[in-house]
């Protein structure tokens, strides 16, 4: 891929920020309508057959045989185990409360990519993924005095968990492969697989095709999931991937507020707390030293 310009950089994030962040209420909202899994696996389905349009004519890129395992990792951890655990987990906490948990992501991803990318690890990210985790740690509290579900929790943490593996593995593995396959095929194969697992162990006719849940499948399947991927790799691969990530931090502020103004849903002090101390830790990850800075200064225009 192209590196991106700052102005483009800007616009992608602005765009990402929005639909990632109206995504959570409408899939709260879509949830009322259908069973979680079979919700999975339609709007991921969804998303990977409309830009199997745009990846077919690229047939010649595809190369099946040699980079198969690259899109099945990638289904498996960033559509099936991402998704899945979501959708299930929407189901026992606020839509608001349970991003602000997943998007704990940027720093996982922080750390992996110290481990497994070469990317560098100073005292600021550290620091960073101790303020975070102590932050879900104050959002947790509420879930032992049984006012928020342990279970709601444990699930946001997977699918934080899984997702920055997933992200961390494209950015690594990415560069082997076209970017719009795979997207596509890890949609496609990922949708096929939820839809499958939702239709043993749940029943099509409990979905009420109302037009605000086909409106709501319709908005998450084209923007947030088949545009909003392409759009978060693109990213990914023009940036360093813990930066890039830290931006997301904007994504549950999004999702609180229109949960709070659509659902009524609760915006409780420890929840406000706990996402301060989230959003620091994002903010000292995405910092870089002063030292370090000059010295990432030099190496590029040393390569120029």
């Amino acid at each position: 891929m192209e590196k991106l310009t700052r102005p483009q950089t800007v616009l992608l994030i602005a765009f990402l920020v929005a639909v990632w962040g109206i995504n959570w209420p409408l899939s709260k909202i879509a949830l009322s309508y259908t069973p979680p899994v079979l919700f999975s696996g339609l709007r991921t389905l969804l998303g990977g057959f409309l830009l199997l349009f745009i990846a077919v004519p690229r047939y010649k890129r595809l190369h099946f045989k040699e980079t198969w395992g690259i899109y099945l990792i990638s289904a498996l951890f960033n559509v099936v185990l991402y998704y899945g655990l979501q959708t299930i987990g929407l189901n026992y906490l606020p839509a608001g409360l349970f991003s602000a948990i997943v998007f704990l992501q940027p720093v996982m991803v922080g750390l992996f990519s110290w481990m497994w990318l070469g990317e560098a690890m100073y005292g600021l990210k550290i620091l960073g993924l101790i303020v975070g985790f102590s932050g879900v740690g104050i959002i947790s509290i509420g879930g032992l005095s049984g006012h928020i579900s342990i279970a709601g929790i444990l699930l946001a943490l997977g699918s934080a968990l899984t997702w920055a593996l997933g992200t961390v593995y494209v950015k690594k593995k990415g560069p082997s492969v076209d970017p719009i396959w795979l997207v596509s095929l890890q949609l496609t194969a990922g949708g096929l697989f939820m839809t499958a697992a939702g239709s043993s162990m749940e029943s099509w006719s409990d979905i009420n095709w109302t037009l605000p849940f086909v409106l709501c499948l319709l908005f998450i399947s084209v923007f947030v999931i088949a545009i909003g991927w392409l759009v978060f790799y693109k990213l990914i691969d023009s940036g360093e991937a813990s930066k890039v990530a830290s931006f997301t931090f904007l994504i549950p502020l999004v999702a609180i507020l229109i949960g709070t103004l659509f659902l009524n849903e609760p915006f409780t002090f420890s929840l406000l707390t706990g996402l301060v101390l989230i959003l620091v830790s994002i903010y000292f990850v995405n910092r870089t030293p002063g030292r370090l800075a000059l010295l990432e200064k030099k190496q590029f225009l040393t390569q120029k």
